[in-house]
């Protein structure tokens, strides 16, 4: 790929004893093809990502792995010194590093698990997650400190290179709708991980449940695109 899409120069650089090349690529994207269905992903914080086709990505050992890096963060702050304060960039380094390759395996799953079954893919609208999500207080730090944004944007430029076609809708109500009949209740949320239909009884796992609901809103957002695009007959 980079011998035949390489374009202008390269650049070698060091960083924290590791060495990166860094190069720019031209890649011309494939023509999206139609989708069968859509994936739903559905962002969260105890799982970062659950799509409709069941496929989950904890985020318990990511979980572990934050509070350890916020612990150090606070004993180097503490220290205060010159040599506290450069270990702190490294580390912040290190983190984004972390992040990074943890939202691109997880991306890259979702992306290719599309492609192989002919689907599209339906992302949330992230705006204003920050301020939509009611979390308790320890989970705060995970919500703020996760890059929900960085992972979409890995998605949404993968399902670029692959042809997959991409649509982000919006995420209301997707905690309280019965992803089977559409009955819409605040009391069908039974806590962080059940729901449970009051209307027709379906019980599952509330990010399942959300995730279905997005891949709805996804084939409908789709649909309604193409039929906007379809010139008016005269």
């Amino acid at each position: 790929m980079l011998r035949e899409h390489r374009k202008g120069e390269s650049d070698l650089i060091e960083r924290d004893g590791v060495f990166y090349l860094i190069a720019v690529c031209d890649i011309p994207e494939p023509e999206v093809f139609e989708p069968a269905g859509f994936v739903g992903v559905d962002l969260g914080i105890v799982d970062i990502a659950t799509t409709s086709t069941g496929y989950r990505a904890a985020g318990r050992g990511l979980d572990r792995h934050r509070k350890r890096q916020l612990d150090l963060r606070k004993k180097l702050q503490a220290k205060g010194t010159k040599s506290a304060k450069r270990l702190l960039k490294k580390r912040s380094r290190k983190e984004a590093r972390h992040t990074a390759n943890v939202n691109h395996i997880i991306s890259k799953t979702i992306v290719t698990t599309a492609e192989r079954i002919g689907y599209g893919i339906a992302l949330e609208d992230l705006t204003g997650i920050r301020g939509r999500v009611r979390l308790r207080k320890d989970q705060r730090t995970s919500l703020h400190s996760w890059s929900f944004h960085q992972l979409a944007s890995f998605v949404e430029y993968k399902a670029k290179r692959a042809g997959v076609p991409l649509v982000y809708v919006d995420p209301a109500y997707t905690s309280q709708q019965c992803s089977e009949y559409g009955h819409i209740d605040r009391k069908n949320r039974i806590d962080q991980a059940t729901f449970a239909c009051r209307s027709c009884g379906a019980l599952m796992h509330a990010d399942d449940n959300a995730s279905h609901d997005l891949a709805r809103k996804g084939a409908t957002a789709w649909t309604t695109g193409r039929e906007s695009r379809v010139p008016a007959t005269p």
